[in-house]
């Protein structure tokens, strides 16, 4: 193929796509934590949900998935999980009926407990110093708050 043809095409190269390698590390990440969610019984979906609601112990849902960027058709079958699982519970806000509360309960909140080892565990799991785990961070946080501007 001659030069320019190449050139015309190199956008095409997956090895010339940020999208791959960002998809490739979150998909080999949330394989890593599988084996310490396994020990809580909890999904990673479902273990970022927890992790919210350890901060705030009650939140709606439509706040809960903008947090986590998810929607509604992803979360409603994720919360019915972690209710009968007892963790959570869902409400309507007396204040409007059109607003869905999720509460921590209180076998949710002992859950923190035997979670608090995971982040410990992941960071054995993953090769970057501190440094470059904090300008990996801030860079994928440039790119969802772009994203969201948009």
């Amino acid at each position: 193929m001659p030069e320019a043809e190449l050139d015309r095409f190199a956008g095409l190269r997956l090895d010339n796509q940020l999208c791959f390698p960002l998809y490739a590390a979150s998909r080999e990440i949330i394989r890593m934590y599988r084996p310490f969610l396994e020990e809580l019984d909890l999904t990673y979906t479902q273990y970022i949900t927890m992790m919210v609601l350890w901060e705030q112990e009650e939140i709606s849902v439509k706040q809960l998935g903008k947090r986590l960027y998810l929607d509604s058709g992803t979360l409603t079958p994720l919360l019915k999980s972690l209710e009968a699982k007892g963790y959570v519970t869902r409400t309507r806000s007396e204040a409007d009926e059109r607003v869905v509360l999720v509460r921590l309960t209180p076998q949710g909140k002992a859950l923190r407990e035997q979670a608090v080892s995971v982040p410990e565990g992941m960071r054995a799991c993953v090769r970057l110093s501190p440094e470059e785990a904090a300008v990996l961070y801030k860079l994928l946080y440039k790119l969802l708050a772009e994203e969201k501007g948009r």
